[in-house]
C-alpha cells in the first residue's frame, strides 16, 4: 500500500481480488517479500513449500513467488516443488533457492561450484531492457547468499545477468512468464530490488496496483457485513492501535450491532484506561462498555511465572470476561439479534509467529490466536489478520482516526503481565506502570516517538542486584528499557538512543520508582531476540 514507482501503471481504488503468493522455502526473508509486494500495493500471502501445487492454483493466484532457503537444491530431502506448478500458465519469479529450484526442475544445471557470494555483490546486466531489468542501471549492486550456482539456463529462457562468479544470476522466459533471479531483491541492500519486483508483478504478470487502504477498508466492510449479518458482535479494547482500528472497521460495516468491551485486566500501563474511555470514544462514538476484572486476572496469575501459560491464562480469562459481558448485553437488550461474534484486532505477524500460514514452527503463543481456550463460545471476526502493522496505521488513517490513537506504539494483549519476568503481583505491576511511563515521558520529550517501533519495559522481577542509594544499600530490581526500529514487528533492530536521553530516563527511575536501583539496555536484533521478553 506504498506508493508505486513512477513507472507503474494507473492506480484505482476499487476491491483488489488479484493475490500473489510467496512459497515459503524457510527464508528468513519470507514474510519480507510478502511486505514488498504490499508495496507495490498488490496483496500477497505466504503459504508453506509443503502445499501441494494443485491446492495453491485452487487459490487462484494471478503469480506466485519462490523464495529462498538454507537447503541446497541437490541435498538429501531439500525442499521441492511440482514442475507442473511452471506449466500452469501462472507467471512465476524465483529468488536464491527459489531461482535455483525453477532451473533444476526445467532442465537447467545448479552447480556447487565451491566459490560463494555472501552481502554485497556487482551484477552485470547483459539484457538491459528485459522485462526485469527495463530502466535499470548495467552495473548494478545486489545481496546474494549462496553456495550453489546455476551454471546454465533451462532451455527457452534468455540469460539477463551474471556475476564474476556466477555466469546466470538472472534468466527470464517472457513467453510462459517464468523469470529468476540468483540474490535477494526484497532486502535494502539490493539497489534496485523493489523496481525489479515490481517490473515481474507489472510487467511480467501484468497486474495493477490496486491493494490500497481504500481498497482494504471497502472488502472487509463488505465482508463484516456477510458474516455477521443481523447479529450483533463485541469487541476487546486494549488501548492498542489494532484493536482500535480493528473495532473503527467493524463499527463501519455494522454500526449499533457493535458493543466495544474494555477489560481492565489491571495489567495495563498508567492512564490507559483514561485514554480509552476518552480519545477512543470521542473519534468514533462506539458503545463501551467497561468491566474491572484486575482481581480475577491477578487471581488467576498468582504464582504463575512461565510465560505461554501466562499468555493462556490472560487469552482465556479474557474470553471468560467477554462471555460475562454478552450475558450482560443480552439481558440488558433481550429482545435484539444475538451477540454471537468476537472482534480481535488480530495482525499477520501474530498468525506467522503462532505456526500458523506459514508451516514453521511455533515461536510463541499470541493472546489471541494460540492462547484462545478451546470451548470458545463466539465466532471471530479477525479484519486485520492478513495485514502487517504499519498497513493497520493506514488503514486507521483512511477510517479518520486521531493521530494519537492511530500512531500508538505498539502494545502486546496481554498487556504488562508479559513484560513482568516472574509471577505477576499487583506491587510488581505498580513498579513497572510508574517505570514504563517516566520512559515514555522522556521518549515524547525527546521527540523520539516517531524514530521507534515501541520501547517496552521489562521488569526483571525475579532477580535482584546491589546498589547504593541514598548512602545506604540496596538489593533492588532491575529494568530492562527494549527499544526497537522496525517495519512489521517480523524483523527489529534495536534502537540508537541518544545518551542523554537514555541517562534521563535511568536517573528518574532509580530516583522515582521505589525497589529499582538498576536501569539496562537490550540491544538485541529480532532475530535472534523476539521483540517482547515473554
Amino acid at each position: 500500500m506504498a506508493p508505486a514507482t513512477p513507472a507503474a501503471p494507473e492506480t484505482s481504488t476499487e476491491t483488489a481480488a488479484d493475490t500473489v503468493l510467496v512459497v515459503d522455502f524457510g527464508a528468513q526473508y519470507a514474510q519480507l517479500i510478502a511486505r514488498r509486494v504490499r508495496e507495490a500495493r498488490v496483496y500477497s500471502e505466504i503459504v508453506p513449500s509443503t502445499m501441494p501445487v494443485a491446492e495453491m492454483l485452487a487459490k487462484g493466484p494471478k503469480a506466485v513467488i519462490l523464495s529462498g532457503g538454507p537447503s541446497s537444491v541437490y541435498e538429501p530431502g531439500a525442499p521441492t516443488l511440482d514442475a507442473a506448478l511452471f506449466e500452469a500458465g501462472v507467471p512465476v519469479f524465483g529468488m536464491c533457492y527459489g531461482f535455483q529450484l525453477m532451473a533444476t526442475a526445467l532442465g537447467g544445471t545448479v552447480d556447487n561450484t565451491g566459490s560463494r557470494e555472501y552481502g554485497r555483490t556487482g551484477l552485470s546486466v547483459s539484457k538491459p531492457g528485459s522485462t526485469l531489468f527495463e530502466g535499470t542501471p548495467a552495473e548494478q549492486s545486489v545481496w546474494m547468499s549462496h553456495g550453489d550456482a546455476c551454471s546454465a539456463a533451462p532451455e527457452g529462457f534468455t540469460v539477463t545477468a551474471s556475476t564474476d562468479v556466477v555466469p546466470v544470476a538472472a534468466f527470464e522466459n517472457d513467453e510462459k512468464r517464468l523469470y529468476g533471479v540468483q540474490y535477494h531483491p526484497e532486502v535494502l541492500h539490493t539497489t534496485h530490488g523493489q523496481q525489479i519486483l515490481e517490473h515481474f508483478l507489472y510487467r511480467g504478470a501484468g497486474l495493477a496496483p490496486t491493494w490500497t487502504t481504500t481498497s482494504v477498508v471497502d472488502e472487509q466492510v463488505a465482508l463484516i457485513r456477510a458474516q455477521v449479518g443481523s447479529s450483533r458482535a463485541i469487541c476487546g479494547l486494549s488501548g492498542g492501535v489494532d484493536s482500535a482500528v480493528a473495532a473503527a472497521l467493524v463499527q463501519k460495516a455494522i454500526g449499533s450491532q457493535l458493543t466495544c468491551v474494555y477489560v481492565d485486566h489491571g495489567l495495563m500501563r498508567k492512564g490507559e484506561t483514561e485514554q480509552v474511555e476518552k480519545d477512543f470514544v470521542a473519534a468514533t462514538g462506539v458503545q463501551l462498555k467497561v468491566v474491572d476484572a484486575s482481581e480475577r486476572f491477578l487471581a488467576a496469575l498468582a504464582g504463575v511465572s512461565d510465560p505461554e501459560q501466562k499468555r493462556k491464562i490472560i487469552g482465556r480469562e479474557f474470553i471468560r470476561v467477554f462471555e460475562q459481558a454478552q450475558a450482560e448485553i443480552v439481558a440488558e437488550a433481550p429482545n435484539d439479534h444475538p451477540v454471537e461474534f468476537l472482534v480481535q484486532g488480530t495482525l499477520y505477524p501474530d498468525v506467522v509467529e503462532s505456526g500458523g500460514g506459514t508451516g514453521t514452527a511455533n515461536i510463541k503463543s499470541h493472546h489471541n490466536v494460540g492462547g484462545l481456550p478451546e470451548d470458545l463460545e463466539f465466532q471471530l471476526v479477525e479484519p486485520l489478520r492478513k495485514l502487517f502493522k504499519d498497513e493497520v496505521r493506514m488503514v486507521g488513517q483512511e477510517l479518520g482516526l486521531p493521530e494519537e490513537i492511530v500512531q500508538r506504539q505498539p502494545f502486546p494483549g496481554p498487556g504488562l503481565g508479559i513484560r513482568i519476568v516472574g509471577e505477576v503481583t499487583r506491587d510488581r505491576l505498580d513498579l513497572l506502570r510508574e517505570a514504563d511511563a517516566i520512559a515514555r515521558e522522556e521518549l515524547t520529550a525527546a521527540g523520539l516517538d516517531r524514530e521507534i517501533w515501541q520501547c517496552p519495559v521489562v521488569l526483571l522481577a525475579d532477580v535482584r542486584s546491589v546498589g547504593v542509594q541514598g548512602d545506604g544499600r540496596t538489593y533492588g530490581h532491575p529494568i530492562v528499557l527494549r527499544p526497537v526500529s522496525s517495519e512489521d514487528a517480523m524483523t527489529a533492530d534495536w534502537s540508537r538512543l541518544p545518551y542523554d536521553t537514555l541517562a534521563r530516563i535511568s536517573t528518574r527511575i532509580t530516583n522515582e520508582v521505589k525497589d529499582v536501583n538498576r536501569v539496562t539496555l537490550d540491544i538485541t536484533s529480532k532475530p535472534p531476540g523476539t521483540i517482547e521478553w515473554e
